[in-house]
């Protein structure tokens, strides 16, 4: 069940921002998201929040400084998806423009599962000998791991974004703005972020110990495309702070000043640069970056994104596309085996969806409870065969249902039913024993009974209404184009009654249809629907500009039609 509902906004907070200068549709659109104040719509580096705010950031610089001026080795532990990818290549560009000496590793998901594992200290140890280790994207919940490296006489540094469990690791320092007593305001950062905040207090306290200054100092900015396309990719909330750190990457990306591996990423995925958006980082180039992850070694992607040659980096994105059209198939494959799984399910007796299949991919699972999540509008967490009897699960949700949290219950009243478990409100991970699945399914359900009612399984488009028939126009999609949106700050969808002129399937996949509003008509498409309908339709739309034979028109690409 679908529900269309427009997005309620303050008319005085829409009058006010109108009257500091900005577009009238605009500032309705920014006040339905809840912009009190234009000064929330800055996008230039001095309105980011210090980072002094972060608990024990200055600790770390101190602890990194004196690490440089010792000549002590550091090796950077990375994850293995977008987010963790970008935070190891600012850590490295970063840490070495301002003089480390520091390399890295990335776990393959497959051997050693996610974290800062005794099993990965032991590897790091044996093939880079560190004196310290710099986790990013991680490390928050490697209890073990930080022992086994604190036994080995190696200091851990843990930059990570993740939720803490009840224990913190025995780090030397950690930085994460969702640490407990920490007061940082925006606990939205991804790991990206918290490693670029770190590099700014480094910078800041070897200027203070007379290294450079601030003229001579390097130009930490120049890292901000990947800090963009981290963010992104890792759909945490674009809150004010996280939307800077994106629009002055995209800045950067528009002026073509970025680094040879996200250049290449655009280009093999077909996309302009001169263009970029948070759509371009989420669903062209953040993918192919994740699939190197995803199905082989996630070390390809982090050297994409640190070359400097530009063939190299090429060749790389060339490789990541490739990995990323067989994700695709076997994505497909896997959805097909999980909508057969789901034959028989019911919705109104179902609060959540726990699938496994014998046959699935560890490292596409993610993907395929997500795409069920969006057709069943149900917390879903897919399984897939893990060692030694062992299954691991990735999970996605819904507004409302804070998944790590609901794991922690049922690791709570069932103590032995998960081995371990990770992650944010919106997605996490776990592993459990195979003969535990039924009784684990049996648990989530019971969660997902207690905390959600019966209207929070609908599914509710929130749309900005009608739109006046003048901003149908290609310079309105420009001005939309030039804004910020994504997670938390969801793009303008209008909504508005139609008739329906015309209407066929394309591909035998999508609906083509030619809709009318006061005389006018506009092309519009419902991409993966088939249905048909009246001559009377409601249509919740998104403006497009299509280009075809070298004439651009205003396009509808609908999101539901009732």
């Amino acid at each position: 069940m679908t529900r269309l509902r427009i997005r309620p906004y303050s008319l005085r907070q829409s009058e006010m921002l109108r009257q500091s200068g900005l577009h009238p549709v605009l500032a309705r659109l920014f006040a339905a998201r809840g912009v009190a104040d234009s000064s929330e719509l800055a996008t230039e580096l001095p309105a980011l929040i210090a980072p002094g705010a972060l608990l024990h950031i200055d600790k770390a610089a101190v602890f990194l400084a004196d690490a440089i001026a010792q000549n002590k080795k550091m090796v950077i532990v990375a994850d293995y998806d977008c987010d963790g990818a970008t935070a190891c290549a600012v850590g490295l560009r970063g840490l070495r423009m301002l003089g480390a000496q520091v390399d890295y590793i990335v776990p393959n998901r497959f051997e050693y599962g996610y974290g800062l594992t005794p099993e990965i200290v032991a590897l790091t140890a044996r093939e880079k000998n560190p004196d310290i280790i710099v986790t990013v994207d991680n490390g928050i919940a490697s209890i073990d791991g930080v022992a086994a490296a604190n036994a080995r006489g190696i200091q851990v540094v843990i930059t990570d974004h993740h939720l803490p469990a009840d224990t913190l690791p025995d780090a030397s320092v950690i930085v994460n703005p969702n640490q407990p007593d920490c007061g940082f305001p925006s606990k939205n950062l991804a790991g990206v972020g918290v490693m670029f905040y770190v590099l700014l207090a480094l910078r800041a306290e070897l200027r203070k110990r007379g290294v450079f200054d601030s003229q001579s100092q390097p130009k930490l900015d120049s890292l901000l495309d990947l800090v963009a396309l981290g963010t992104v990719a890792d759909v945490v909330k674009l809150d004010p702070n996280n939307r800077i750190l994106v629009a002055q990457g995209l800045k950067r990306m528009r002026a073509g000043r970025m680094h040879a591996g996200i250049a290449a990423l655009f280009r093999v995925a077909g996309r302009e640069p001169r263009n970029a958006s948070p759509f371009d980082l989420g669903f062209a180039v953040g993918p192919r970056l994740n699939a190197a992850g995803r199905l082989a070694d996630m070390s390809l992607g982090i050297e994409c994104l640190t070359t400097d040659d530009e063939g190299r980096a090429w060749q790389i994105a060339q490789e990541l596309n490739s990995i990323n059209a067989e994700r695709k198939d076997i994505e497909r494959d896997m959805q097909d085996a999980a909508l057969l799984h789901l034959d028989d399910f019911k919705a109104d007796a179902s609060h959540t969806i726990a699938v496994f299949d014998a046959s699935w991919h560890q490292g596409v699972i993610g993907i395929v409870a997500s795409r069920l999540k969006d057709k069943f509008f149900r917390p879903t967490i897919t399984f897939a065969p893990g060692d030694e009897g062992l299954m691991k699960g990735s999970g996605r949700s819904i507004p409302g249902f804070h998944l790590r949290d609901a794991l922690d219950l049922v690791s709570k009243h069932a103590p032995t039913l998960i081995q371990k478990f990770g992650g944010h409100a919106m997605a996490a991970g776990l592993t459990i024993r195979s003969e535990d699945f039924p009784a684990f399914q049996a648990a989530f359900e019971a969660v997902g009974k207690s905390w959600l009612k019966q209207e929070q399984l609908e599914r509710i488009i929130e749309t900005d209404g009608a739109l006046e028939d003048a901003y149908f126009t290609t310079d309105f999609i420009d001005l939309i184009a030039g804004q910020v949106w994504g997670q938390g700050f969801a793009p303008p969808v209008f909504c508005d009654d139609f008739k329906l002129i015309s209407q066929r399937i394309l591909k035998e996949r999508h609906l083509k249809m030619v809709l009318e509003k006061n005389g006018l008509r506009y092309d519009a498409i419902w991409f993966g629907h088939t249905d048909s309908f009246g001559d009377k339709v409601k249509v919740a739309f998104r403006l497009d500009a299509n280009e075809y034979n070298g004439v651009t028109k205003v396009q509808l690409l609908v999101e539901h039609v009732e």
